[in-house]
């Protein structure tokens, strides 16, 4: 009879240690997430200055901030890791070309508030990729107790779900927008 109590207060300690093991993987995910929002909103809000700083060097090049705005707004407002990622590529495509721009504008790569909004986006932009990386972390590590036998169990009983990775889809927009200042090399 006290062997079948031990093992019935060790099946439950079991199950209580796991739920709880779920529950915390939960709030990581969570967490991670909040940070990576933080993070885009940070970006989010520094495009607008990149765009009227480059404006006011290129001035003929509408259709490129057109579509820098249209993608930071179809960024804002996009739900959901995988909605998240695939618009997060169309930024970082338009910031590309927004980039690409100071290139044929000597003035604009001279500007300082140009530099200095693009090392900040630069700093922003590796933040943002370590936050990334943290958030899948976090998320494979949940996923995986939510597959595993036995925490798939109780998993199953807690309604523990499988999160969406954050990812990017098309391998072009998976780099970072690139900006060289330096003088262009001559043959």
């Amino acid at each position: 009879m006290i062997i079948a109590l031990v093992v019935i207060a060790l099946l439950a300690l079991s199950v209580v240690f796991t739920y709880n093991g779920l529950v915390r993987l939960r709030v990581q995910c969570d967490n991670a997430w909040a940070d990576i929002d933080v993070q885009l909103k940070r970006r989010y809000d520094l495009i607008p200055n990149l765009v009227e700083t480059v404006k006011g060097y290129a001035t003929h090049e509408r259709g490129t901030f057109e579509a820098v705005v249209a993608a930071r707004n179809q960024a804002m407002s996009a739900q959901g890791p995988m909605a998240k990622g695939q618009a997060e590529g169309t930024l970082s495509g338009a910031l590309r070309q927004l980039f690409a721009l100071s290139e044929a504008y000597p003035q604009l790569r001279a500007a300082e508030n140009f530099a200095q909004l693009q090392s900040t986006l630069g700093q922003i932009e590796d933040t943002l990729q370590n936050a990334r990386r943290y958030y899948n972390a976090a998320v494979r590590d949940l996923n995986t107790r939510v597959e595993q036998f036995p925490s798939n169990l109780v998993a199953g009983m807690g309604n523990f779900k499988p999160r969406e990775f954050f990812e990017i889809s098309a391998p072009v927009e998976r780099e970072a927008p690139h900006v060289s200042f330096s003088a262009t090399p001559t043959a």
